[in-house]
């Protein structure tokens, strides 16, 4: 097996909420939408929404019916500049994305903020500082 990843699904109680979100707050154009299962156009790897419900049945196994708790995975959005992070959270926060914690210049040289979606999956956004 060659170590490569081509598609990341976020698995959802409500996919077609959660498909809404990726939309109209962080702004992925869908490139294929079945309702249950929804795939967004993003450079480099394939990016879906998918209900739980639709992975239950496809692979019959029972976990995909249990429900979720904590922080299983993290989405991070590399930003062009500091300054364009904290622009682009005041903009996804005020369109609906949950406040987690705010831009900040961390330890390891990143600006970073945090917010999680609807279904709580908390993601990032960052970028370099200057130097």
């Amino acid at each position: 097996m060659k170590a490569r990843i081509a598609l990341i699904t976020v698995l959802a109680d409500d996919a077609p909420a959660l498909a809404a979100f990726y939309r109209d707050v962080l702004g992925f154009r869908p490139k294929n939408d079945v309702g249950k299962y929804i795939e967004f156009e993003s450079p480099g790897v394939r990016f879906a929404v998918c209900a739980r419900s639709v992975m239950s049945e496809a692979t019959r196994h029972p976990s995909y019916g249990e429900e979720a708790k904590g922080q299983h995975f993290e989405l991070a959005f590399p930003l062009d500049t500091p300054e364009v992070v904290d622009a682009a959270y005041a903009d996804i926060i005020a369109r609906g994305a949950l406040a987690v914690r705010p831009p900040a210049t961390m330890p390891w040289g990143q600006r970073t903020a945090f917010f999680a979606d609807p279904e709580g999956n908390i993601h990032e956004l960052f970028a370099d500082e200057k130097h």
